[in-house]
């Protein structure tokens, strides 16, 4: 088993549940987590602030060596999740909108989705080693 920890991080705290829901699912996983206390809230700021801390972010847990990061954050994720992962191509990184937006349509009585870019999603960094377990 890969050894690497998976790197998680929010702009708070709030990135812990999803800590919680990945050790429930995977125990063997090792995480390193990183909530951004010192700079939070994040969501009354530009995007382009958003994207530069987020990259000093992702630069720490790069230190870590992770197989992949989670962001916790939908600010984030809605924000800049394409400039992180095309500045760290080597690195699965995985946002938590559309596994919420998922959820949500797999809780509805018709079950159904309609979220336009699942396809090129599902492509991207979901198919790598470990993109299996961040389903929550």
């Amino acid at each position: 088993m890969d050894q690497r920890p998976i790197g998680i991080f929010d702009s708070g705290v709030g990135g812990l549940s999803a800590v919680r829901v990945l050790l429930d699912q995977a125990p063997e996983e090792n995480i390193a987590y990183f909530g951004d206390t010192a700079r939070v809230p994040y969501g009354n700021r530009s995007r382009a602030e958003i994207t530069t801390l987020s990259l000093q972010d992702v630069r720490f847990l790069q230190s870590r060596k992770p197989k992949a990061i989670l962001i916790a954050c939908n600010t984030i994720t809605a924000s800049c999740l394409e400039d992180l992962r095309q500045a760290n191509p080597a690195t699965p990184i995985l946002g938590v909108i559309e596994a919420a937006a998922l959820a949500a349509a797999q809780a509805t009585t018709n079950r159904r989705e309609s979220w336009p870019h699942r396809q090129q999603w599902r492509a991207a960094p979901m198919s790598g080693h470990c993109g299996h377990r961040f389903r929550m």
